[in-house]
């Protein structure tokens, strides 16, 4: 099995490690950490050489609250790191769910469009006619990988009345129904890999119901990314006593966990912050599965 990007093809029998480079003032983990090119380029630099298979370049923060960033802010955010970031020898993601900013990082080089909206946003927008929208770009560019990630709601209010009844099922059903779209408009399905939006307008246990349940989504047919570093449902769960982890660096070692279990039960790629810890896990558990 393999994931088709822009520059690469993506052998996934092996898990891939997809690790996180926020390029903002605001994310819930590491916000400010990286917001300057420099800054961003050593910790890309620094992910890679800790065994990250990919990485994931972000402008905005999409933390349950956080307000939107405009198209010129995010490109003057991930533009430059991009451009520097494609020389490094690894497929380069961007976050994003803007068609500008998608459009823009791919003609930089740029391997792979991740988006939380699931190439929606352009009509929940309503854009003016002639603006392309998230799906046409994709279709348009004749190699890029794309992730297609469920979302309930919008950042601003998804926590605020979270999703009810069978997650997994409406999770299933809704990313089916993307990528269905995606691929009706001439877009091969190696390029396609589906999230299921840990943390996106989910409770706790619903979070956990779509790990404990992950096969009814690998039925699907495609590959899927998880996507449990730090979040706060790993903090929920693994408190100590009245203890709740609330620094996100008290998180590694549930994010790792999470990860291990995703991998075992199917996710070809894990999209982390903590890369060295998540590399190391990960080949206790290629070991384990010799033969």
């Amino acid at each position: 099995m393999y994931w088709q990007t822009s520059r690469f093809q993506i052998d996934l029998d092996r898990p891939q490690v997809m690790g996180i480079v926020n390029v903002t003032p605001d994310s819930f983990s590491d916000g400010g950490s990286h917001a300057t090119t420099a800054a961003a380029m050593r910790h890309c630099e620094q992910l890679i050489a800790e065994g990250a298979d990919l990485l994931d370049i972000g402008g905005e923060s999409t933390r349950p609250g956080a307000e939107p960033v405009g198209v010129a802010e995010e490109l003057a955010r991930v533009l430059p790191v991009v451009r520097e970031a494609v020389r490094l020898g690894v497929p380069i993601s961007v976050d994003t769910y803007k068609p500008q900013v998608m459009r823009a990082v791919l003609d930089v080089g740029a391997d792979i469009v991740n988006d939380i909206w699931a190439l929606r946003w352009a009509a929940a927008s309503a854009p003016a006619k002639e603006e392309l929208s998230g799906a046409d770009v994709v279709a348009r560019h004749p190699r890029c990988g794309v992730c297609l990630m469920h979302m309930y709601r919008e950042p601003q209010t998804m926590q605020t009345a979270p999703m009810t009844g069978d997650v997994v099922e409406q999770v299933r059903d809704f990313l089916a129904e993307a990528a269905r779209q995606l691929e009706a408009m001439g877009v091969a399905k190696e390029r396609v890999l589906l999230d299921p939006g840990v943390g996106f307008g989910k409770t706790v246990a619903q979070n956990f119901a779509l790990l404990a349940r992950q096969g009814e989504l690998l039925a699907l047919g495609y590959p899927l990314l998880a996507a449990w570093s730090r979040k706060s449902s790993l903090a929920a769960m693994a408190a100590v006593g009245a203890e709740r982890l609330e620094g996100v660096h008290d998180r590694m070692l549930p994010s790792v966990a999470a990860a291990l279990l995703a991998v075992e039960r199917g996710a070809r790629v894990v999209r982390v912050h903590d890369v060295s810890v998540t590399v190391s896990a990960l080949k206790v558990w290629a070991a384990a599965h010799i033969g």
